[in-house]
């Protein structure tokens, strides 16, 4: 005969039991959409110089159109011999820390590609800055194989409701001692047109090479 204390013992499981099987089983995960895009890994480029290496992050992310125009001519290898012919500081200023150095093609028929779509500061958000890299141009529309980099605060340089600007679309992360080296070499005061007269080097200094850094290296 089964005694009363084993029979509550195997009421007490039964009901144990039971509830176990009515827990309901957690809910599935939720997700919502598709996991996220990756943030674009912004390449960089290093100008092998002939006063040193100059090493710059180009902004695809910001500047699209700009920032791949310039990687073309990086890629096919278009910038291996051109040179930085132009130091612009105001008039009378001595020192190396104000001012733009210029580089690039000068128009070369023989290497420059189609003009680009200009890329507005107002739609980009890069503003000219210490270490900034931007297009060289004529009117908006006009930019190729040129570039100048900023030495100081060039917000006059910006797009507002009464000037385009010009694209910027880069930045120098190492080498901003040799572009003040640049800015401060000698310049000539009889060449150059217009605004550029009084800006062009002396002794140009020439890219040797200029190609994209692997990424992680």
């Amino acid at each position: 005969m089964i005694s009363r204390r084993l029979l509550i013992a195997l009421a007490a499981a039964s009901l144990a039991t039971a509830a176990r099987a009515q827990t309901p089983a957690p809910p599935a995960a939720v997700t919502d959409g598709p996991a996220p895009t990756p943030a674009t890994v912004n390449p960089k480029v290093i100008l092998t110089t002939a006063e040193g290496p100059i090493t710059i992050e180009v902004f695809v992310d910001k500047a699209p159109i700009t920032g791949r125009n310039f990687l073309k001519y990086v890629d096919r290898r278009l910038f291996d011999g051109a040179t930085f012919y132009r130091a612009s500081k105001p008039p009378g200023y001595a020192a190396n820390d104000y001012g733009t150095v210029q580089g690039g093609l000068q128009n070369n028929p023989a290497k420059v590609l189609p003009p680009i779509a200009h890329e507005s500061t107002l739609k980009t958000g890069i503003l000219h800055r210490e270490r900034i890299v931007s297009m060289g141009r004529h009117a908006p529309g006009t930019a190729q194989a040129d570039w100048f980099i900023c030495v100081g605060d060039m917000s006059y340089l910006d797009a507002d409701a009464k000037q385009p600007g010009f694209a910027a679309f880069a930045h120098v992360t190492e080498g901003m001692e040799v572009v003040k080296k640049i800015l401060g070499s000698p310049v000539d005061p009889n060449r150059g047109e217009g605004a550029m007269k009084g800006e062009m080097l002396v002794k140009p200094v020439k890219i040797l090479s200029a190609r994209r850094i692997a990424p992680n290296a």
